[in-house]
């Protein structure tokens, strides 16, 4: 079968599948696992090489541990070293010596397979549970972040747990040497540090979109590429490079560069795992299968749960991370292919422990609707409290030039917090010198607006050059974002005109306040009273004001237009004669 065609039985299945499962609120990620099972070797056989696809897929995790980076700058990541070691520490210890324990006393196995699938189990899904938590609204709440840091805790422990598997099996010694993983590791940081923000301003400054969206794509494949050859979590490694980049100005553009590509890749990702269970022994011993794999998700939701509410979560929102994290993860997979070709593993334990993940993966989506459905049949909704953080922007400004500068000058004096965007590499450089933080990007694309925040904002200030960027992005916030205030820069009565059409009606004409702040320096230095200076340039803007109101509907008729400009004007003098008449009375 062509690549072609391959690609369009996966569309096919995709589109069918995840809006259906979706419909019946069990979840997109239920959705792609089912269609995999379904287009793959166990139903209908369409695709015959399920692990190929699954090695390809696996670039839509390192793409979704990249974007995780980019959130978490270093100084959050210290700040959760505690979780990281006590609880993901804790978690992974507990779940281990218990699932060992099980597999040695009941299952009567040998202590080395024991501890290879004990430690195997242990972990759980990042790609699962992330998205869960993100579908969930929970991953950046307190007990969000806790149940991140236990997969951060499982992550780094991948590298480890294959370096026993090979222990046991008697490595050959091929594995690279600690000071090549360590070097690599100093090579991501430095570049990272020091080379990667000046290479993406002179890309901003003299490529197009599709190089930034290429530069952000070689970031992730090369950095994952360096980590793997020297031994270490190719997803660990796009970690590092997003968390580098966590401060940078280009992280919300980067993030909006991937963001598709990650989400295509993380369904073809769920798809592939669907294709690799083993549905024939399922048949074969369904009571073993499924009580096996709902024992797993017993062990791991009760130890996560029973950890979170040492750590200080409240019991409701414990249970509810506990399930999300209570899957087998992607990464047993691996150890089984591992284990079974060294012969730590017979081939059919090793198919029976993957069908076992397998199997709890399409557990974890139901348990938690149903979970959450009886927490709510008890009037007890759970309430999450929000992850205080700075970077949660109260204000977007879109355009930090100098009319954008002036109100985020005062935002900054009185602590509210906000996001600026601009799409000038070389402005940014040099209002970064003054302690600005300022994010590439070009905000009249809604991802880029999104990333930034857009969603939390209250207000969002457009203060960009071009016209016609004020008008889209006018548009899609209005359409996409309709509880954001919008305050505009407009150029001209034009501008106004069709802002007002879109309903946004908090509008700053950019050179009014200025050129009637001229006029009344003109007129105090021609001689008039301050007094009467400042009246005659107050009624002018009343007048003006309620000019432009009148006009509205009238700016693409010029007769009409110059008709009623005629008459305004005559108005105004009229009013002027008759204060002069009544001052000189």
């Amino acid at each position: 079968m062509s690549a072609l065609a391959t690609g369009v039985i996966f569309l096919i299945a995709a589109v069918i599948a995840v809006p259906l499962f979706k419909r019946l609120k069990l979840g997109a990620i239920l959705g792609y696992l089912v269609a995999g099972v379904i287009i793959g070797p166990s139903m209908m056989g369409l695709i015959h090489e399920p692990d190929h696809v699954l090695h390809v897929a696996e670039l839509g995790v390192i793409l979704l541990l990249f974007v995780i980076g980019l959130e978490l700058e270093p100084k959050k990541l210290w700040s959760m070293r505690q979780a990281v070691l006590l609880t993901g520490g804790g978690q992974l210890l507990l779940t281990s010596l218990v699932l060992v324990g099980v597999l040695v006393i009941w299952a009567a196995q040998q202590w080395q397979p024991s501890l290879v699938i004990g430690l195997a189990l242990a972990l759980s899904s990042t790609a699962f549970a992330v998205q869960l938590m993100a579908e969930q609204g929970i991953l950046k709440t307190p007990p969000g972040q806790q149940g991140f840091a236990i997969l951060l805790m499982q992550d780094l422990a991948v590298i480890p747990i294959l370096l026993l598997v090979e222990s046991l099996a008697g490595g050959d010694g091929n594995a690279p040497p600690w000071w090549l993983s360590l070097s690599a590791i100093f090579a991501v940081l430095l570049v990272g540090r020091y080379l990667l923000n000046p290479f993406l301003r002179l890309l901003s400054r003299y490529g197009n979109e599709e190089v930034m969206t290429a530069a952000a794509l070689l970031i992730v494949i090369a950095t994952a590429l360096v980590m793997e050859q020297a031994g270490l979590s190719m997803g660990m490694g796009a970690f590092l490079a997003g968390m580098l980049l966590a401060n940078s100005s280009f992280r919300h553009q980067l993030e909006t560069e991937i963001e598709p590509f990650k989400g295509l890749l993380l369904g073809l990702f769920f798809i592939a795992i669907g294709m690799n269970l083993d549905l024939q022994l399922l048949l074969d011993e369904p009571g073993f299968i499924v009580g096996a794999s709902l024992l797993l998700v017993v062990i791991k939701t009760l130890i996560i749960g029973g950890l979170l509410i040492v750590a200080g979560q409240k019991k409701g929102d414990a249970v509810r991370v506990a399930l999300m994290l209570s899957q087998g993860g992607e990464f047993a997979f691996v150890v089984m292919t591992t284990a079974a070709a060294k012969g730590l593993l017979e081939p059919n334990l090793a198919s029976q422990v993957s069908l076992i993940v397998g199997i709890s993966m399409a557990m974890t989506s139901p348990l938690v609707i149903l979970y959450s459905r009886w927490v709510n049949s008890r009037q007890c909704p759970p309430v999450y409290d929000t992850a205080s953080s700075v970077e949660d922007p109260q204000v977007v400004i879109a355009g930090f030039g100098r009319f954008g500068q002036m109100s985020a000058r005062i935002l900054a004096a009185n602590q509210i917090p906000f996001t600026a965007l601009d799409k000038d590499a070389a402005h940014i450089a040099f209002v970064e010198q003054f302690g600005n933080k300022v994010f590439y990007g070009d905000a009249t694309k809604l991802d880029l607006l999104r990333a930034a925040g857009i969603e939390q904002a209250k207000v969002l200030l457009i203060a960009v050059n071009r016209e016609s960027d004020v008008m889209k992005i006018a548009e899609l916030v209005r359409e996409h974002f309709a509880h954001v205030h919008i305050i505009a820069r407009a150029h001209n009565r034009i501008t106004v005109r069709n802002l007002h059409r879109m309903g946004v009606t908090d509008l700053v004409r950019e050179v009014y306040s200025g050129s009637l702040e001229a006029a009344n320096h003109v007129l105090k230095a021609y001689g008039v009273s301050s007094a009467r200076s400042d009246y005659l340039v107050q009624v002018f803007r009343k007048h003006d004001e309620a000019l432009l109101a009148n006009t509205l509907e009238e700016l693409d008729d010029m007769d009409a237009l110059i008709e009623r400009s005629k008459r305004g004007r005559e108005q105004l003098e009229s009013l002027f004669r008759q204060d002069s008449q009544d001052i000189g009375n």
